[in-house]
């Protein structure tokens, strides 16, 4: 099986009490795909401009990312400059230039027309609609979001959810979108949009799953070094797609297995700036910090 997913693919500089990256690689698709790709295959359909460089290109390649959706038009890449204080949970954003990411419009390729697997990443809601009309039948949709187009579009960005099967987003964006301070309270006005579930990211604290019916919390993995958190809610959601893509096991069981998945892969990405410990990261690691994780987290019914 196979995923879609529909983002940015970007330049980022970042700067962090343990240092800073500039101009790295960046973008919410390239971090997705790679996370995902060490489950399934990934097709990738994204902007960026001339300035971009075939170095990267080949590197999303090397992880086996179908880049035939990748466009490349005249004008400079999509480039986020941001700030992290030591609570690494928020970034500060110093500058954000578009560039070619103003005139993008996503276009499927008649391959990806079919995907079993779509991902929506934080991009303008319009784009994800567009996206949505041009998918067949899948299997599973999820999407992304973020505080601008809470605020700009929040109307547009209803009917996405009204369309998506799973909605991933951070435990602010889900207070900024319902004004519900409460988390359980914010998480059931989301799902009552029509989305069947709704996974909120909480950094350092972990990731909570809801439904209707039933809450599921996954703490963060432990670790004793963090460099640079870009990227890791990304990283998150191209794990717990790319797992759910690999079994096809869309179960209650399945989805929380799912989620420690993609919290294992973000605890990877947080160990260096850009995606360079990814590149280095081998599946052996994931399946031995998986067991360590599971460890972490299993306990005894106490006999009362």
């Amino acid at each position: 099986m196979s995923i879609v997913v529909v983002g940015t693919v970007a330049f980022d500089t970042v700067e962090t009490p343990f240092g800073k990256g500039e101009n790295v690689l960046g973008g919410s698709a390239t971090y997705f795909s790679t996370s995902a790709s060490f489950f399934t295959d990934v097709s990738l359909v994204a902007v960026v401009g001339e300035d971009f460089p075939d170095e990267h290109i080949n590197y999303l390649q090397s992880r086996n990312i179908e880049t035939s959706g990748l466009q490349r038009i005249p004008g400079r890449t999509f480039h986020w400059s941001g700030r992290y204080g030591y609570d690494l949970n928020e970034a500060q954003t110093l500058d954000t230039q578009l560039n070619v990411l103003m005139d993008f419009q996503p276009e499927l390729p008649e391959t990806y027309r079919d995907a079993e697997y779509l991902f929506l990443a934080n991009i303008d809601p319009d784009l994800q609609m567009q996206v949505l009309e041009q998918v067949n039948k899948p299997r599973l949709v999820a999407c992304d979001t973020m505080n601008f187009w809470i605020s700009s579009k929040p109307e547009a960005l209803r009917k996405v959810l009204r369309k998506v099967d799973i909605v991933i987003i951070n435990e602010g964006e889900a207070r900024q979108f319902t004004g519900e301070a409460n988390l359980v309270k914010a998480a059931r006005q989301i799902i009552s949009l029509g989305c069947k579930r709704l996974v909120i990211k909480r950094g350092e604290y972990g990731v909570l799953m809801f439904t209707a019916e039933s809450v599921f919390a996954a703490p963060a993995y432990p670790l004793e070094e963090v460099f640079d958190p870009t990227g890791a809610g990304d990283t998150f959601a191209g794990g717990f797609m790319g797992y759910l893509s690999n079994t096809g096991d869309l179960s209650e069981d399945g989805l929380r297995q799912a989620i420690v998945f993609g919290t294992v892969m973000a605890s990877f990405n947080v160990e260096d700036f850009s995606l360079e410990r990814m590149k280095r990261l081998e599946y052996k690691e994931i399946e031995s910090r998986f067991k360590q994780f599971k460890a972490l987290t299993s306990f005894k019914d106490v006999s009362v």
